[in-house]
């Protein structure tokens, strides 16, 4: 029987490259998809939107009202969007959420934790297997090389995108964090322009570049006075979101509540 899934931000570039994968996948079937209101796409059939063959299901604006029949809930929107449909699809069959929201306040994990107690959360900055194979390298190599090495992180994403760092860099940032053993928070440097000083030893230094119509570029450097080490990854198209988005709704639809990563979903 196949997974049924509800898509948030069904209109939106990832809403669509969802929509699109989750169609031609046997493992899925689509019943519903929202969009804030307002939109011009509300009542348009979800596979028109996405660039395919009609599916017979509208999208609406109500995440209660398009999670319906669901099982998962799929959702690559903003911060607020995503903590307002936690609560209404409390009232819904929806046992599991895939989060590829990003950009959240310090204040706003709470709702995330409190969440996770009702639902199976598959939460990732970055739902492709690059990144996710990537994450595992820049933590070993940060603990295998030592405090005199410096750690850079550049990232570069299209024009349109709000929130700086990206939540791929900083998902970086703290696996290379992680892998010294020290805290993220406390050696993060966000901020360098003027007249500033030395770069101080042990921080994890953040770049970041708006443009154009770029997916998502990564580099993690690791720089010491005699080599350099570059990791980079760059996302060719949205299809591999998706692809990891499809990944972590089939296995979270099998488990119970609670907070995961793609590491869980991976084996990794």
């Amino acid at each position: 029987m196949s997974i049924q899934l509800a898509i948030a931000g069904a209109a939106g570039r990832m809403g669509r490259a969802l929509i699109a994968a989750a169609s031609s996948d046997a493992d899925f079937g689509i019943v519903g998809g929202s969009e804030r209101p307002g939109s011009p796409s509300l009542g348009a059939d979800l596979g028109v939107l996405a660039g395919g063959d009609a599916l017979s299901v509208a999208c609406v604006d109500s995440p209660i009202e398009a999670a319906q029949t669901a099982q998962v809930w799929i959702d690559f929107t903003t911060p607020a969007a995503s903590l307002a449909a936690f609560s209404a699809l409390k009232s819904t069959q929806v046992k599991a959420i895939v989060l590829g929201t990003t950009g959240f306040e310090p204040a706003q994990e709470a709702a995330i934790s409190e969440a996770a107690q009702h639902f199976c959360i598959v939460r990732s900055g970055n739902f492709s297997l690059g990144i996710n194979l990537l994450l595992g390298l820049v933590k070993q190599a940060a603990e295998r090389l030592g405090p005199d090495w410096d750690i850079e992180i550049f990232e570069a994403h299209h024009r349109r995108k709000v929130d700086a760092p990206s939540g791929t860099a900083l998902m970086l940032g703290h696996a290379a964090a992680d892998g010294r053993g020290v805290s993220h928070t406390e050696v993060a440097a966000y901020d360098r322009h003027g007249v500033t000083a030395a770069r101080k030893s042990g921080e994890i230094g953040y770049a970041v570049a708006r443009g154009g119509g770029i997916i998502g570029e990564h580099e993690v450097m690791f720089a010491s006075d005699d080599e350099v080490i570059r990791f980079s990854h760059s996302a060719l198209n949205r299809a591999i979101f998706a692809k990891g988005a499809l990944a972590a709704a089939r296995w979270a639809a099998g488990h119970g509540p609670g907070l995961y990563t793609m590491s869980d979903v991976l084996g990794l």
